[in-house]
């Protein structure tokens, strides 16, 4: 059993003023709106993301005892209303919606809106204006407090039945109904908002721990910010069960280990992971996105943000079948028909990077030759229907896995990892989009069947990409790039119809990077720990360990990567992701 050093924590460290807990967090707000003159008018905004709860705020906000209390609840057209106006982006379909780019002006009765700008526009002493969309009310304000949450945090919640969608009552619903309304509607509008309160925020607060409040000052949200956007970086990375999930990860990663199985891992998707801002001694969460909202061109890169805007588009997560059971049968949509069926304008190419593999370890991939659509398609149906079990290995190529092999998996072609395998999926970004085809005859952890997409699958398989297709194509594409002095470069894909281009360094001794004017994502995948420098100590030193996956946004440049610690001198292996833009 080897130690692990897998750091399930990182954060970056910033210095600054932080009070914590309830008492220390209102005197803070006190100090700021001098109380000491009732007459003076003072109005401070509390504007929150999805998924606060809002008991315990609107509990500690109003003892501070205001003049004038404004809930943004109240001036809310109807959950009924709200319901209809959202519908035809959500539609009955258990997980996949529409994505929809409603504002707060759309939720809002405008009537109750002129109602209360007219109070305000006539109050002394301190007002407080709070909840979703409170920054939209006020013309002008004297103090903003951003209520962040992290969407890992929104879906826990959802599971717990503890809050509901923005302006409805659903909190009963199940948990994919949540993500769903979250995903295409309700996160976007907030996330609208937030990218025009970042910049000017007062204070930032931190709710994810009930309780325990944690407020930090604009200035050093902002200046975490920039220190990440110039430096390598880790996100807090988060585990979850799976119905097919394995055992490797409780090992490596020091897991619990009481828990059934760990399938996914998601190390490195802005859009679901937070960053840890550590000051005083104390870990800020932040959604990893605010970094992407804030200093998007230092950290994208001009060329990929002038592509993928205020997007992160390169994915890294893991999934553990070693110990555990085949994934679903599945394929991912096409850009076409992503645009044109959901309104994402960019899909989720992919690719399985082999960590590791046991005994028996395969990879479906592809169509066997002279697979017939029909007939393969009658046979899904019929299984899926009547309880039948599917011959797999009748229509999709199995394929062999051994510990760092590489499987390019573009848009339209079926797969899915075999038992025994543990994967590091290198994708692009888009994170609902799995059409499933088949699920080995077995039940979500809910209990109940997980969701069969055959029509939407039937829609975009790429019914070409046969055996031959996929052997010479989509298996370990891999050709040396270059060397030298202890280290060695290569090209492991992806396919060409994939934006992402990966390159795999084996080294002993000091390699130098670049990062080409675009962000690089990387993995150790291969060694117990590495150090990132910089040639001109630009930034401090910063060390990885094996499986951890880190981020060097395209304003670092130049870094180098050596093995560090227990690694020096012995062979170590990193996986690196970036856009690529140009020839």
């Amino acid at each position: 059993m080897r130690k692990s050093n897998y750091d399930k924590s990182p954060a970056i460290p910033i210095e600054g003023h932080l009070w914590k807990g309830w008492e220390k967090v209102l005197a803070q707000i006190k100090e700021t709106c001098n109380f000491a003159d009732k007459k003076q008018r003072h109005i401070v905004v509390i504007e929150c993301y999805h998924g606060v709860h809002h008991p315990e705020l609107r509990n500690y906000f109003s003892s501070l005892n205001p003049s004038l209390w404004i809930d943004t609840c109240a001036l809310f057209k109807s959950a009924a209303e709200i319901e209809r106006m959202t519908y035809p982006f959500l539609t009955e379909d258990r997980l996949f919606g529409r994505r929809a780019f409603f504002t707060y002006s759309d939720y809002f009765n405008q009537d109750k809106v002129k109602e209360c700008r007219r109070q305000l526009a006539s109050c002394s002493g301190l007002t407080i204006i709070y909840g979703h969309g409170a920054a939209e009310i006020a013309d002008t304000y004297d103090t903003l407090i951003y209520v962040n949450m992290a969407r890992w945090e929104i879906q826990q919640r959802f599971r717990r039945k503890e809050i509901n969608g923005i302006g409805v009552e659903n909190k009963e619903e199940a948990p994919s109904y949540h993500y769903k309304r979250g995903y295409f509607v309700d996160w976007n509008m907030c996330d609208a908002l937030k990218k025009r309160l970042i910049p000017v925020a007062d204070y930032l607060l931190d709710t994810h721990i009930p309780g325990q409040p944690k407020l930090i000052t604009g200035e050093t949200w902002r200046a975490a910010l920039e220190k990440a956007a110039h430096s390598p970086f880790r996100l807090v990375p988060f585990f979850d069960p799976a119905p097919w999930g394995g055992q490797w990860m409780k090992e490596i990663c020091d897991l619990d280990p009481n828990e059934s199985n760990f399938g996914w891992c998601f190390d490195c998707v802005p859009e679901e992971n937070s960053l840890y801002l550590n000051v005083s001694g104390e870990n800020v969460e932040i959604p990893a996105n605010d970094l992407v909202f804030y200093k998007s061109h230092e950290l994208l890169g001009g060329p990929v943000e002038a592509r993928f805007g205020q997007d992160f588009p390169i994915r890294f997560d893991f999934l553990d079948t070693m110990g555990g059971g085949n994934l679903s049968l599945q394929v991912h949509p096409t850009t076409q028909y992503i645009r044109d069926t959901f309104g994402v304008y960019y899909t989720q190419d992919e690719s399985y990077y082999l960590l590791d593999a046991g005994e028996g370890a395969t990879v479906y991939l592809g169509l066997k030759t002279g697979v017939k659509p029909e007939e393969m398609l009658s046979s899904l149906q019929e299984c899926n229907r009547e309880g039948k079990s599917f011959e797999a290995t009748r229509y999709v190529n199995q394929w062999p896995a051994r510990k760092h092999d590489h499987y390019l998996i573009p848009g339209g072609t079926v797969h899915c990892s075999g038992a025994e395998a543990m994967v590091l999926e290198i994708s692009s970004t888009p994170s609902l989009f799995t059409f499933k085809l088949w699920d080995w005859e077995r039940l979500g952890l809910d209990g109940l069947p997980r969701p069969i997409n055959i029509f939407h699958g039937s829609k975009v398989i790429q019914w070409e990409r046969q055996t031959d297709f996929v052997r010479t194509y989509l298996v370990n594409h891999t050709e040396p790039i270059a060397s030298g002095e202890g280290w060695e470069e290569e090209r492991t894909g992806l396919h060409e119809n994939e934006f992402i281009e990966t390159r795999r360094h084996w080294f002993t001794g000091k390699v130098l990077h670049n990062t080409g004017g675009g962000v690089n994502v990387l993995n150790l995948v291969e060694g117990e720990e590495a150090i990132i420098e910089s040639p001109t100590h630009a930034f401090e030193p910063f060390v990885v360990h094996y499986a951890e996956t880190f981020v060097i946004p395209a304003a670092v440049g130049d870094y180098t990567i050596r093995p560090y610690g227990e690694a020096e001198g012995k062979r170590c292996g990193t996986i690196k992701a970036y856009v690529r833009f140009r020839q």
